[in-house]
């Protein structure tokens, strides 16, 4: 077995997080943006959209796509779940998981590619566009600060891969847009030192 990633990626920082939960050691194969290793027909071979991670089984089947590959894990090492216990419980992350990628991680990634100079030559910006995936953003984030009112977790009363997939789509505004949690957001800050503090959010 082994996992294709990429350093600094977005969607493979979820996946070391939920393996580094799951307690498990996976053989990892990294690439980086700068040589585009997964760009090459080597790569491609394995996954023609050259997009990261990639799971490699022993037997060679290859599962990419990031909720994908844990969900893998999860049927494999059931504890400690992070997609739910119950069929509500399932539901719910399921329903949360995806609002978390939809209103959040993909307003940060928008926002990433279409002003910060690095991808300048890489992708066609649109600056415009990246402003106002920006102002969503920030709305968002006032969204979820009031849907965390008595929540510890989103979701489900427990750490599940819909707060995977929330902190690390905060992690990225913070670290590639300069943008913080409001400081008067305080269910958000609540929820974003509590996860930010758990062992695991360094993977």
């Amino acid at each position: 077995m082994k996992l294709y990633s990429l350093k600094n990626g977005v969607n493979p920082r979820r996946v070391r997080i939920f393996l580094a939960e799951k307690r498990v050691s996976v053989p990892v194969e990294e690439f980086d943006m700068e040589s585009a290793g997964h760009k090459q027909p080597a790569f491609l071979a394995k996954n023609p959209l050259g997009t990261l991670p990639v799971l490699e089984l022993d037997d060679g089947t290859l599962i990419s796509e990031s909720v994908a590959i844990c969900r893998y894990f999860e049927e494999m090492i059931p504890e400690p779940p992070l997609f739910g216990r119950s069929s509500l419980e399932r539901a719910q992350v399921e329903m949360w998981n995806r609002r978390m990628e939809l209103e959040l991680l993909l307003p940060t990634i928008d926002v990433f590619v279409h002003t910060n100079p690095f991808w300048v030559g890489k992708r066609t910006q649109i600056a415009a566009w990246g402003e106002q995936r920006r102002k969503v953003l920030v709305e968002r984030m006032g969204w979820l600060d009031r849907e965390l009112a008595g929540r510890e977790f989103i979701g489900i009363d427990r750490y599940n891969i819909a707060d995977i997939t929330a902190q690390v789509a905060l992690l990225t505004a913070r670290g590639a847009l300069k943008l913080a949690i409001p400081e008067d957001h305080a269910n958000l800050t609540r929820w974003w030192n509590a996860v930010s503090s758990r062992p695991t959010a360094r993977a």
